[in-house]
């Protein structure tokens, strides 16, 4: 431990222990318990390196007038320096341990009602339960019964961890049961120590000192479990909530013999509580049938009869609306056993069955299909079971081919019937029995509805031979699309689908001209709506649709879907460039990355640029010059990333001054996006000068994509990072035309840019920038060679605010080296080469320095430490906390003072 903070520590505790005294934030004493139990963890007795410790926890707990907060603090305290046997051991001798725990004391002081008290006194004890010596203290005072009492306790959190340190005390005893002398449990696995520990500290497992211990608190606990797990009236709902959460934690983590102990001593509470049917305790109950059911697949026993009678009566439950949540918890927990796993899925399909009238089942128990269709024709109970059942019918079609009781294309039938319905189309449905008719107007205008189904249309579109059912589909989400009255929620859902669908089923030989007809209006249409949500999914949609690759004709022509279905550019772009007007700025967002992905074909296969690419380009640059929001401004940027990178990846690079239209446009983006006042477009400014990096350097010796940080000194470079041989003249050449295209300027604008993810990136290109132009690993002969022609590269520093601060930089550099160089006079022959010495002397001109010169002069590993650093290092210290406190403190004793003081935790 610091030795500073120890001089500090004594004064500290002498605050937090006066009378009256309080802390103006008192999440700082969270944060010193932190540190404390930081210190535990490196294997340090708080109470040998603390002292002042012990005295600070005898007052404390002895001054009752204390704000609760110090109060619970000194609990949790006590129970961190108690986690060592001899730390516990002076503490019992000192009788500190029997008055901090005592509830008889706190509850005389009138401390017991304040919940910070009762779960501070909680967590200590669980905390300090990392040896014997602590659990026989637990036993002795019998703390079993009061901590069965707070596991029902009206505030959330002391029921909570009142659960977590029973399930503590029961592992922990567990740990020890099974294990022999040589620390081996009966399966031969290595217990260590309790999996329930709060704080994780690496001790010894706990030994329980004699067998009657042992099965005294498993006993006890079992049999309150017992007891308590059957509410006898509804106000003790709550309690039996609790007991459930508790019982399914333990069932989980806990082996034989206590596994089956447990399982014994609650089966007939469990039988019970099953059959008195209360729907609220239906999920816990399954979370306990289930957490048994997977720790019996877990220690590869035989499913223990008794958890398969209890899920076979989960999945017979009368109550239709249980039946159906009970079976979407069993499919979602996943690898089960197959005779449950397809009497869940019956039970789930049961609803659509009846609604639509498919005989997606081939039989069904009379009294269930009555019940069920009962149920339903309650509007409200009608769309909830409906909606879980959608939710979970994906799960259905994952599981073994054994456990479905229809094929996968008839359940997409059902669900694109159900669609229909909400629309109030009763012509697909096959039911001709009134009370079906009567359950499915319940779902008529149900978005809730509309929204799963489309949910569950998008999740099955992957599963085996539904792609026939590709037209019908399409037919549905276009009508979906044109109805007036859909949601905009619903609307987004529609195009997600109609892109799924697309994707997966490539074969749109099955889509007619009237599919593609119908498609472009009501894109048209909802292009021009009065909802912007509904105008942004439309140019979403249309983007997305361009990046999926489909095949248009049985002749097995590959285009993309925006190409199959609305005919390509020709129609998609007018819509998009009209969106770039649109007054809503997500709306121009979306429009700007929906063109660059409608755009993309064209770059990849190096067509000619035309002059509506011109005009395109020209409105992207007065948005990111003019634009109000930041959304659009970054997708411009993201825009002419996605376009340089197409170039790049699908042919051989050609030299970067030979587009007629992109390169002029970058040099454009990197000018104004580096001067933004929004930081995530600087980042992405910065994106785009470093694909420019790659391509122009990529191959060259020193060269390497990415953070230069991250390589280790002596790691193995790839070969294919030097295909390219390191000469000067290229080396040169490229670097002049980075410092043209204002490549260079952008970065060391980034440098000192204030907003911190900007400088990080921008250093750490400009250390890529110096591997290259200033090899350091060449010799010294080749590097004097190297450096003669790459110095005479050089780039401006005009009198703007980052060149400002850049000769500022160089300057304090050239002091510290004893040159003689002034802030003014920043650039002479020993600095920056003659060419640099030459653009200085001409008076009235823009000062230019040498390239490599600045990059090796700004010391850019020192400011890379300093960028990575977290503000913790600073301001985040233990020392400055107990600072801060005393700080705090003295300014709340004179109140008189004015001046603020804020406390430094988080």
């Amino acid at each position: 431990m610091d030795r500073e903070c120890v001089s500090l520590l004594p004064r500290v505790c002498e605050v937090l222990a006066a009378s009256g005294s309080s802390l103006p934030d008192d999440t700082s004493l969270e944060k010193l318990l932190d540190w404390f139990t930081e210190v535990t963890k490196a294997g340090t007795s708080l109470l040998e390196s603390c002292p002042c410790l012990l005295e600070f926890i005898s007052s404390v707990v002895r001054n009752t007038t204390l704000d609760p907060s110090i109060l619970s603090f000194t609990l949790r305290l006590t129970g961190l320096v108690a986690v060592t046997e001899d730390a516990f051991t002076v503490l019992q001798q000192s009788s500190v341990l029997d008055l901090v725990f005592n509830l008889q004391h706190w509850q005389e002081a009138g401390l017991w009602e304040d919940p910070c008290i009762r779960i501070g006194w909680i967590q200590g004890l669980r905390t300090m339960m990392q040896h014997p010596k602590a659990l026989g203290f637990f036993v002795q005072a019998d703390f079993l019964k009061p901590l069965l009492q707070l596991q029902t306790d009206k505030s959330l959190f002391v029921a909570s961890a009142a659960n977590q340190m029973l399930a503590h005390v029961l592992l922990s005893c567990q740990s020890v049961s099974s294990v022999e002398s040589n620390g081996v449990d009966e399966e031969g696995e290595d217990v260590g120590r309790s999996s329930g520990s709060i704080a994780d500290l690496e001790y010894p497992a706990i030994t329980v000192e004699t067998n009657q211990d042992y099965a005294a608190v498993v006993t006890a606990i079992s049999e309150c479990l017992k007891k308590s797990l059957v509410p006898r009236k509804n106000s003790q709902l709550h309690q039996s909530l609790q007991i459930l959460k508790l019982l399914a934690l333990l069932l989980a983590q806990t082996r034989a013999p206590l596994w089956e102990k447990l399982l014994q001593m609650v089966a007939d509470s469990v039988d019970e509580l099953l059959a008195a049917g209360y729907s609220q305790l239906v999920l816990p109950l399954m979370d306990v049938i289930l957490a048994a059911h997977s720790s019996c697949d877990a220690n590869r026993r035989v499913t223990d009869q008794r958890v398969s009678r209890l899920l076979s009566f989960m999945l017979n439950i009368r109550k239709p609306a249980d039946l159906i949540q009970a079976a979407a918890a069993f499919l979602r927990r996943g690898r089960h056993d197959l005779v449950h796993t397809a009497q869940s899925a019956r039970v789930l399909l049961l609803p659509l069955d009846i609604i639509t009238g498919l005989n997606l089942l081939t039989t069904t128990a009379d009294e269930q299909q009555f019940s069920m269709v009962e149920q339903l024709k309650n509007k409200t109970s009608c769309i909830s079971m409906i909606c879980v059942c959608l939710t979970n019918t994906p799960q259905i079609t994952l599981t073994a081919a054994d456990c479905l009781p229809c094929p996968p294309v008839l359940i997409v039938t059902a669900v694109l019937s159900l669609l229909r319905l909400c629309s109030g189309d009763f012509s697909s449905s096959s039911s001709s029995s009134s009370s079906c008719r009567d359950v499915s107007r319940n779902i008529i205008g149900s978005s809730k509805v509309q929204k799963c189904a489309l949910e569950a249309l998008i999740a099955l579109s992957g599963s085996p031979g539904v792609e026939v059912k590709l037209p019908e589909v399409v037919t549905l989400l276009v009508q979906y699309l044109d109805n007036p009255h859909s949601d905009p929620t619903v609307l987004h859902k529609s195009y997600q689908a109609l892109v799924r669908w697309m994707s997966v089923c490539s074969d749109l030989s099955s889509i007619t001209d009237q599919h593609r007809q119908d498609l472009l209006q009501v894109a048209t249409k909802r292009s021009c709506d009065i909802r912007w949500e509904v105008r942004d999914s439309t140019v979403e949609f249309l983007g997305r649709l361009a990046g999926v690759s489909v095949v248009q004709t049985t002749a097995e022509e590959v285009s993309d879907a925006s190409v199959a279905l609305l005919g390509g550019c020709c129609f998609t772009t007018p819509l998009l460039r009209a969106a770039l007007q649109d007054p809503e700025s997500y709306v121009r967002a979306s429009a700007i990355s929906a063109l660059a992905q409608t755009l993309a074909a064209s770059w990849q296969q190096g067509a000619a640029l035309t002059q509506e690419h011109t005009e395109i380009v020209n409105q992207l640059l007065e948005v990111l010059s003019r634009d109000t929001e930041g959304f659009a401004r970054r997708a411009v940027v993201r825009y002419f990333i996605a376009w340089l990178s197409s170039r790049s990846s699908h042919s051989s690079p050609p030299p970067l001054a030979s587009s007629s239209l992109l390169m002029p446009s970058v040099r454009s983006v990197l000018s104004r996006g580096s001067a933004d006042l929004d930081w995530e477009v600087k980042v992405h400014t910065l994106e785009l000068a470093e694909l420019l990096l790659h391509e122009a350097f990529s191959g060259q010796r020193g060269y390497m994509k990415g953070n230069p940080t991250q390589t280790h000194p002596y790691a193995v470079i790839p070969d294919t990072l030097h295909t390219r041989t390191h000469n000067e003249e290229d080396v040169v050449g490229e670097l002049n035309s980075l410092v043209q295209w204002g490549v260079v300027s952008v970065l060391l604008s980034g440098l000192v840019d204030c907003d911190r993810p900007v400088a990080l990136r921008a250093c750490r290109l400009l250390m890529t920038l110096r591997e290259v132009v200033c090899p350091l690993s060449l010799g010294a002969l080749d590097a004097t060679a190297a450096m003669a022609m790459v110095a005479k590269v050089t780039c401006e520093l005009p009198g703007c605010g980052w060149a400002r601060e850049i000769r500022k930089m160089l300057a304090t550099k050239a002091k510290d080296a004893e040159r003689g160089c002034s802030v003014g006079e920043v650039v002479d022959c020993d600095d920056c080469g003659e060419a640099g010495q030459e653009a200085a002397s001409v008076g009235g001109q823009t000062p230019c320095v040498s390239v490599c010169e600045v990059l090796r002069s700004l010391d850019l590993d020192e400011r890379l430490d300093v960028l990575t650093r977290s503000s913790d290092h600073v301001h985040n210290s233990p020392f400055s906390l107990l600072q801060d406190i005393l700080t705090a403190s003295s300014a709340h004793s004179q109140p008189d003072t004015q001046q603020e003081v804020i406390v430094d935790c988080y």
